[in-house]
């Protein structure tokens, strides 16, 4: 579960998030809306721990993101809007990679990224170069990313944005099927998305 209470951060005299408070529970999935910048990334980064708030609290499953933040983040699996992907590396390196960043132990490793590749719909192209996927298959092979290491709770920031309609109804399906088994926080400016 995540709990935040009463979240500010401040960007010199400008209040980019201004007192929010919420609560996310086990396997709900909650949509944030808003134009652009209207704070929702920001939030994102402050609840993944990328950005510390100006006040205001993030507690993780009890864990306080400021003052845990080693147990808090293995928590959560994070998707920023641009996925952090190295295009160099195919598929496999690269999960290969986030799993030893993670410290998933080689024991665990193959059924977890084998159970993974099978739900995000990747394992046909688990050989293949990155940077020679299209959009969609980048996107997925972002979230494949965030899910390494099972994290109970996915923070999804503009999952679809830039994929064409039918990758849309394909990432939307997906999200669907991780809100049975994650907390799901996903953002958007499009309120159909939401």
């Amino acid at each position: 579960m995540i709990e935040i209470n009463n979240l500010v951060k401040m960007y010199g005299d400008k209040k980019a998030v201004s007192g929010i408070t919420f609560t996310v529970n086990d396997d709900e999935v909650l949509g944030f809306l808003g134009p652009n910048g209207a704070g929702k990334t920001t939030t994102m980064n402050i609840i993944a721990g990328y950005l510390s708030s100006t006040s205001g609290t993030v507690k993780i499953n009890g864990h306080d993101i400021l003052e845990d933040p080693i147990e808090a983040k293995k928590q959560i699996g994070y998707l920023p809007e641009n996925p952090p992907l190295y295009l160099d590396m195919t598929v496999k390196e690269y999960l290969n990679f986030i799993c030893d960043l993670k410290g998933v132990s080689k024991e665990k490793r193959k059924n977890m990224l084998d159970r993974i590749l099978s739900l995000v719909k990747i394992d046909d192209v688990y050989d293949r170069l990155i940077g020679n996927l299209s959009k969609g298959y980048k996107q997925r092979v972002g979230i494949a990313q965030a899910m390494v290491g099972d994290p109970p709770i996915l923070i999804l920031d503009e999952p679809t944005v830039g994929l064409d309609p039918n990758q849309i109804i394909e990432i939307r399906k997906l999200i669907r099927s991780l809100s049975k088994t994650h907390s799901v926080i996903i953002s958007s400016h499009i309120l159909s998305e939401i």
